[in-house]
């Protein structure tokens, strides 16, 4: 078998030929680190990698399937973790000088579900400081001049350079879709509390969620069907029945769905270029899409996230704050200062919230719509390394908790990814997934 582009195979297609013996774990997890060795002096996706160690992992589960004990349905695949996921075996910073070389005891549960089901973590991918606004050094692969996004820029940009099939994030704001849409790859942000964040650098616990990076609906449903859940480690986190995600995202819907198109109270601040290529993909959906107006402004999405992401961030970096404030960037010491600002009451009204713009969001999806159609972000990657561009598009959908996924459909007018973001109701990750696979179908 030819293994020049092995790096570019989809971890579905990865995992069934190691699991049939036409590859092994070691050749695939080579093929991504060549890849590595090609790229990421541009890229700089990785912030903790050892080779070696990538490959021992590779042997032990290439030994383990010769000997005939069942193996996972990630046996053998590499997966980029962010750099706010606890390992036990290597470094988890946070993308902070402050936890320069922090070694955590024990693994968080997404990287131990991973394992149980065979995959290799390859390493640690590049975070923003805390999972925060402040770039780090990763690049965007289709021009490093560009962003990647953030705060998972190391997870988006790996994947979408081939370095490694499948890699996890976080999202508490845009964290997981933008980066995705800026990178050319797909990102679902679940819906909150599908996958358990224990061991996971807490940075808002109303709002945080796993992100998943991957390059086809296929291996964001395998990987989103391996990492489902309960922990009672997290408070957020219940007790519900498997679903087999892979099986319904492969399926056909039983009818066309319907999309309600929300260009949101942020339309004004869209790229012509994006406004047009949003413009064609309804026209080519026809009868299918329809204008859906936002009661809410998008002063009022922000104001709500803000009254919630601010205290919970300056609680969850009151340690940092109080002894080792010149450590954190001048933005990340403000965005603190704000949050210590924020009154109770408001902290408390904006939660309420959250169940109020669900509710009128369910009534939607269950009397009309399949998915809500909408903007990742104003555009394409913005020009600069400074800046991990504006989240504010993915902020209501993050508030709600309701799963969103970047599709990478679309070009910019400089030849850049550009994504669109769908967005399903609560829990039903599986049927956005299969309405995803719908559009890409309808569309190519």
């Amino acid at each position: 078998m030819d293994l020049t582009n092995l790096h570019w195979a989809s971890a579905t297609d990865a995992a069934k030929l190691i699991r049939d013996g036409v590859i092994t774990s070691e050749q695939l997890v080579r093929a991504c680190l060549r890849r590595v060795d090609e790229v990421e002096g541009d890229v700089q996706a990785w912030t903790f990698l050892d080779p070696e160690y990538a490959l021992a992992q590779a042997r032990a589960a290439d030994e383990l399937r010769l000997s005939g004990q069942p193996i996972g349905a990630l046996h053998g695949v590499p997966v980029g973790l962010k750099d706010i996921i606890d390992t036990s075996d290597m470094p988890t910073e946070n993308g902070s000088v402050l936890h320069a070389g922090r070694t955590p005891s024990r693994d968080a549960t997404v990287a131990a579900t991973l394992r149980a089901a065979g995959a290799i973590v390859m390493g640690k991918t590049v975070t923003t400081e805390f999972a925060t606004r402040t770039a780090g050094k990763t690049r965007n692969p289709h021009h490093p001049g560009h962003t990647p996004g953030g705060s998972s820029s190391g997870s988006a940009a790996a994947v979408a350079a081939g370095m490694v099939p499948l890699a996890l994030g976080s999202q508490t704001t845009g964290s997981t879709i933008r980066p995705a849409s800026y990178c050319g790859v797909y990102g679902l942000k679940p819906t909150f509390g599908l996958i358990p964040r224990q061991g996971m650098f807490q940075l808002s616990r109303s709002l945080d969620h796993v992100g998943l990076f991957a390059r086809s609906i296929d291996d964001v449903a395998l990987l989103l069907e391996a990492l489902a859940g309960f922990d009672e480690r997290d408070p957020d986190s219940r007790p519900r029945a498997r679903v087999p995600y892979s099986s319904i995202a492969a399926e056909d819907p039983p009818l066309p769905p319907m999309f309600g198109f929300v260009k949101t109270g942020r339309w004004e601040q869209v790229d012509a270029d994006a406004k047009d290529a949003l413009a064609e993909l309804c026209e080519r959906l026809g009868e299918q899409v329809e204008e859906i107006e936002m009661v809410s402004t998008s002063d009022d999405i922000s104001a709500w996230h803000d009254a919630i992401s601010g205290p919970e961030i300056a609680t969850s970096l009151r340690r940092e704050w109080e002894t080792g404030r010149d450590g954190l960037s001048p933005a990340l010491r403000t965005r603190i200062e704000r949050g210590l600002a924020v009154r109770a009451s408001d902290y408390v009204q904006a939660l309420g919230r959250i169940p109020q713009l669900n509710a009128s969001f369910t009534e939607l999806f269950e009397q009309r719509y399949d998915a809500i159609l909408t903007p990742t972000a104003s555009g394409t990657a913005p020009a600069g390394l400074q800046s991990t561009g504006d989240p504010a598009f993915c902020a209501l959908w993050t508030l709600c908790g309701m799963p969103s996924l970047s599709v990478p459909l679309m070009r910019g007018a400089n030849g850049l990814p550009l994504g669109v973001q769908l967005v399903g109701p609560r829990h039903g990750d599986a049927r956005l997934l299969r309405t995803a696979r719908w559009l890409v179908a309808k569309l190519s």
